[in-house]
């Protein structure tokens, strides 16, 4: 102890010299001795303080310490007080001196007790059950009313024991199965003998006839019976429908029949086979639709019957409990889910005998999904309420559950592939549809035909209620078609790429007149006018509320399963159907915020067919540019040009060259029947690059490779005219040929400028020059405006004295002659070709 003291001594004086060293380093810090002596004595009277508190709380702590231990002895010692005196009871009820024997035998006559508690209370519940159930057998007969009310009493015992049951573990399994034998007997009894009353008054009633007989108390009883009846179901649907600890939601999605519907179908089920089994001739395997109809003729006759009658019952039930409103529907939906059973048997007996009959199941599945159409919309059918999805109808049921999908969807291929070649290999296919009087580019009857096989494939599949079915049907056979077609013109639009060399020509016997005369330009606008005619139809499709509706569903589920391995429904892979429909289902499934306005369920044919149209337009436009090459080859070698006949006074008054004879007969033959099958715009865009290319050979082969005279150049302002006469009279378009020709005309207004006028402003330039006005004078400014010709005729020679003086001058006089598309140097080398000027 004395070394450790000494440690902490030596400890205590190294950390004071440390402190000293630390606020006392030069003579100045001696005069804060008395600050710093003061300090510390703080710290030391705060350090004491606490220190005396610790003592006092550690003192505390110690007598509460003391405290509870003598208050645990004093407990332990009370405890083996209490246990000796149990002891000594136990031995002395026991009569025996070992005090675990003594518990045992306690424990042993304990559970005698408990038995004989447990005993007693099966002895009076089953007392109350025979009691309950000969109340139920007694008054049947007598008191109907007051044998159900015995009969839901037993049935809310039965509930009870059955929830006891699970919370004991199944400890008393004899007891729940006799009482629920005893249930199901006493039910029996109750429901034949509520549905024999009921019965009797339908008898009264005169059901199902068209006349019901209503009078006296039959209403009345109807009423009471059905009632009956609907209480006696209730514990049974509550149970299926709902939890026992409370309502939340239906366990079920399948619609129930209500005993009082069920009892009333029965003479109408039993017409219906009388009808439609047997050797009857309405049961006829070609004619579902006898069957079907004679359903909704049934709804019709007797909707009214049920809303009247039996819609009030279903209301006062439904608005009695939340549970019974999630059961009870409407009354028509009620009767329909009474009869739609009639029909599902009857059409499981038909398939078998029709599956492989393919024009019998086409027949029959058409005429089913109509059937379902008509129960859905016409009737609004809600077979459960509040259930969020629509009814699937009996299509869906045949198809799903029994398996028929493949088969029919096999029979509808074939159908809609065998009609398509017989459309596509029809002598009069390829044949253009002029009797179309709309203004959209005429296709050929084929394409016609084609788009209206597969608006009613469309019609086929449109009733179907599976999302899967429908892309399947889209896939295999719709767009299978517009696959093939498709194939079918690029096909044809191959072969005249063939024909249009001459390497294909030789090979096929055939001359250059047929690639690029009337039968090839005929071969290209059917191309075109059926391409043009499907992408248009494809566009209108995508608008339709049946495929926007799929397009939306298809969407979606790209987006929810955007994994390796997506799928949109059964045997439905993502990219598969992406690469067929719209590539953007697969960006929209990666990017929340994927812009997919303008796209659809068709956008990959759409833009196959669009650039098959564009492609074919473009040999169109090739075809008539080898077409205008030669037939301008003739007006182009005209040696006229130059001569010094006279001029007349009107160009008008003279008649086209000859020579353009040919160009003429061409531009009608090809733009002529063009007018007749192009709509206006596509007809506006050729004619355009038709006059495009005739205005660029007209310059560069006449105007630029000939001089003219005055009536050289009349006479080309004359053909011009002819040309664009020609081609406005042939297409009906207005400012077409005018807008593409004004480069050619420009350069026709310069060579007819008249050369005999006296020019307006003499130039001096006091040099020789270098013979076409480029000089300008000392300080730059131009020798010669055109701002004294301005409102006035231009000459020839005023014209050539602006335009070859300088670019200045030539800008400002080409601009005071409205002449916009020509450049100086064009002006130049257009006047240039005057007979005048090029000497």
């Amino acid at each position: 102890m004395a070394e450790l003291h000494l440690s902490r001594t030596s400890e205590i004086r190294t950390r004071v010299e440390d402190y000293l060293n630390d606020k006392i380093q030069t003579a100045a810090d001696l005069d804060q001795l008395d600050n710093l002596l003061q300090q510390v004595q703080v710290q030391q009277n705060l350090l004491k303080q606490q220190l005396a508190d610790a003592k006092k709380s550690h003192k505390d702590a110690q007598t509460r310490v003391e405290q509870q231990t003598q208050e645990l002895r004093h407990k332990a010692e009370g405890f083996q007080t209490r246990k000796a005196a149990v002891d000594r009871r136990l031995q002395s009820l026991a009569q025996t001196d070992v005090s675990d024997d003594a518990a045992k035998n306690i424990e042993e006559r304990m559970g005698k007790v408990r038995n004989l508690e447990i005993a007693r209370g099966y002895l009076d519940l089953i007392h109350r059950v025979n009691t309950l159930s000969n109340q139920v057998t007694d008054k049947l007969f007598s008191q109907p009313h007051i044998s159900l009310q015995s009969y839901l009493e037993f049935r809310n015992i039965l509930a009870k024991v059955q929830d006891a049951q699970i919370a004991a573990e199944g400890a008393a399994p004899q007891l729940v199965y006799e009482l629920e034998r005893q249930n199901q007997v006493l039910y029996e009894k109750l429901k034949q003998k509520l549905e024999d009353d009921l019965n009797k008054t339908l008898e009264q009633m005169k059901w199902p006839r068209k006349e019901l007989n209503l009078l006296g108390n039959v209403r009345d009883q109807w009423h009471q019976q059905v009632r009956l009846l609907l209480a006696l179901q209730d514990p049974d649907l509550v149970s299926v429908f709902a939890h026992r600890e409370g309502f939340k939601s239906p366990v079920t999605t399948e619609p129930v029949i209500l005993l009082p519907v069920e009892v009333m179908a029965r003479p109408l089920a039993a017409r219906f086979h009388y009808h439609f089994y047997g050797e009857r001739p309405t049961n006829r395997l070609d004619k579902p639709e006898y069957f079907l109809n004679h359903i909704l003729d049934l709804l019709h006759r007797h909707s009214g019957f049920m809303s009247d009658m039996l819609g009030p019952i279903l209301d006062e039930r439904a608005a009695n409990s939340e549970v019974l409103e999630t059961i009870y529907t409407d009354a028509i939906s009620t009767f329909i889910t009474a009869l739609l059973p009639l029909v599902l048997e009857k059409c499981l007996s038909f398939l078998p005998q029709i599956s492989q009959q393919p024009q019998l199941l086409s027949h029959f599945m058409h005429e089913l999904m109509g059937f379902d159409t008509a129960i859905r919309d016409a009737w609004g059918y809600v077979p459960i309420p509040r259930m969020l999805t629509d009814w699937k109808g009996i299509t869906w049921n045949v198809l799903n559950t029994h398996g028929y999908f493949g088969a029919w969807l096999a029979v509808e291929r074939d159908f809609a592939l065998t009609r398509y070649k017989e459309i596509r290999d029809a002598p009069d296919s390829g044949d253009i549809d002029f009797d179309d009087g709309s203004t959209q580019t005429k296709p050929t009857k084929g394409a016609i035909r084609v788009n209206d096989l597969l608006e009613t494939i469309t019609d086929r599949y449109r009733g179907l209620a599976s999302f899967s079915q429908r892309m399947k049907f889209l896939l295999e056979v719709q767009l299978s078609i517009f696959d093939d077609y498709h194939n079918h013109l690029h096909g044809a639009l191959q072969a005249y790429l063939v024909s249009s060399h001459t390497a294909g020509r030789l090979l096929q016997g055939q001359t250059e007149s047929h690639a690029f005369g009337l039968k090839g330009l005929e071969s290209l606008a059917k191309i075109h006018g059926s391409a043009e005619f499907l992408q248009r139809k494809m566009s209108d499709w995508s608008d339709d509320v049946f495929f926007l509706e799929l397009w939306d569903e298809l969407q979606y589920r790209a987006k929810a399963n955007s994994n390796g391995a997506a799928s949109v429904g059964s045997g439905l892979n993502v990219d598969e159907v992406a690469a067929r429909t719209s590539n953007t289902i697969k960006s929209n499934s990666l990017d929340d915020d994927a812009d997919t306005d303008g796209s659809g369920l068709f956008d990959q044919t759409a833009l196959a067919y669009r650039r098959l149209r564009e492609r074919s337009e473009e040999e169109i436009l090739r075809m008539f540019d080898v077409n205008l090459k030669g037939a301008i080859e003739s007006y182009a070698k005209y040696a006229q040009w130059s001569s010094l006949a006279s001029t007349p006074s009107d160009f008008a008054s003279l008649s086209p060259s000859a020579s353009l004879d040919g160009f003429l007969q061409t531009t009608s033959m090809l733009l002529g029947y063009l007018a007749k099958i192009l709509a206006p715009s596509s007809l506006r865009r050729i004619t355009k690059h038709y006059c495009t290319s005739a205005q660029r050979k007209i310059y560069d082969s006449v105007v630029m490779s000939h001089t003219f005279s005055a009536a050289g150049a009349t006479q080309l302002k004359r053909d011009l005219a002819a040309i664009e006469q020609s081609i406005e009279t042939i297409t009906r378009l207005r400012g077409v040929v005018g807008s593409s020709m004004r480069r050619l005309e420009e350069a026709v207004f310069l060579l007819t400028l008249d050369g005999n006028k006296t020019p307006t402003v003499n130039v001096d330039n006091g040099d020789d020059g270098d013979g076409w006005g480029f000089d300008e004078d000392i300080d730059g400014n131009s020798a010669l405006s055109a701002a004294g010709l301005k409102d006035k005729d231009w000459g020839l020679w005023d014209a050539e004295k602006l335009i070859f003086q300088s670019n200045e001058a030539a800008r400002e006089a080409l601009a005071d002659m409205e002449l916009r598309h020509l450049s100086e140097a064009d002006a130049r080398n257009v006047l240039k070709r005057r007979v005048e000027l090029n000497s």
